[in-house]
């Protein structure tokens, strides 16, 4: 345990041959960038590059990364750095780890994988379905595999799960214990989810992550994980910004690598080749940092509210 984060000492840590030696890390999606910005500065060399990457892939036997999206640019500079695939999985305080990439298999960059042990998912919509069912089944599935309802292939919901790990009970908190669970059970995780080849896929929390704008749905995570792509962009975050005619707006905050500049006609033009034009931010916002909490995650409705007070 180290008392604060250090991305030097978590880099001795991996490469020292001192026992007892560091085989399984970790962290969320934050800590591996300033890992990597740490990478960049002091391992310059190519041989030295060789010598981090070649420690890494022999020492450590699993890196997993959580708690927020891991953005598909990360995840490529992270396996290139260090030959290691992050290890993506989804799960939450109320119901522990629900889905899990392989240990051992091929891993889908930006998916979660699917259900472990005992867990069982659904992917729903409001409105009752047949047999007095509270809701409209997409898809549902545990371990063995997932069954996806005809008609609702690759469509997007709410992800509910049920088993052993899920929690009780809110203490004291009776009401919101109510509030959290469908009549028939089912944990209503909050969280917008779609299944599709052959594996999960969160698109973001559904009060926050989901911009609803001129009738269409775009999931701000999907979107940060373009951006990240951009060579001028270090750090994004994807907001919804009320709007009188659209609903919401797409709004891009966004951290710039030093000495770079993005306008914001430059960004719509690069991003017209990878994203729908209804996805594509319409406003883009220069920050020298985005706000996040200890664990890494940017809360969004502060954003909107700091920057869009009325």
């Amino acid at each position: 345990m180290l008392p604060e984060f250090n991305a030097q000492q978590v880099w001795e840590k991996f490469l020292s041959s001192e026992t007892p030696r560091i085989n399984m890390f970790m962290a969320v999606p934050t800590i591996y960038a300033k890992l990597l910005d740490y990478y960049d500065q002091h391992f310059t060399q190519p041989h030295v590059r060789d010598f981090v990457c070649a420690v890494c892939e022999e020492n450590i036997r699993l890196m997993v990364s959580g708690s927020a999206a891991l953005p598909t640019p990360l995840l490529e500079q992270w396996k290139h750095a260090t030959g290691h695939t992050l290890l993506e999985r989804y799960g939450m305080t109320e119901i522990g780890m629900a889905l899990s990439n392989p240990l051992a298999e091929t891993r889908l960059p930006g998916s979660v994988g699917t259900p472990l042990p005992g867990v069982e998912v659904r992917i729903v919509s409001e409105g009752p379905q047949k047999e007095g069912c509270p809701y409209t089944v997409h898809a549902e599935g545990d371990e063995s595999g997932t069954k996806v309802f005809p008609g609702f292939e690759e469509k997007e919901g709410e992800l509910l799960v049920r088993g052993p790990s899920v929690f009780r009970e809110y203490w004291d908190r009776p009401e919101e214990t109510r509030s959290a669970f469908t009549s028939d059970g089912w944990f209503k995780t909050g969280d917008t989810a779609v299944f599709k080849d052959g594996k999960y896929w969160i698109r973001g929390r559904t009060s926050v992550d989901i911009i609803k704008t001129g009738g269409y749905k775009v999931s701000a995570l999907e979107v940060e994980r373009h951006l990240l792509a951009h060579p001028s962009i270090a750090d994004v975050a994807v907001i919804g910004i009320p709007d009188v005619t659209w609903g919401q707006r797409v709004t891009a905050v966004v951290t710039l690598r030093e000495g770079h500049s993005l306008p914001l006609r430059d960004l719509k033009e690069w991003a017209r080749g990878m994203l729908a034009p209804y996805a594509i931010p319409s406003e883009l916002l220069l920050v020298e940092e985005i706000p996040r909490n200890q664990m890494g995650k940017v809360n969004k409705k502060d954003l909107v509210g700091q920057f869009y007070p009325s």
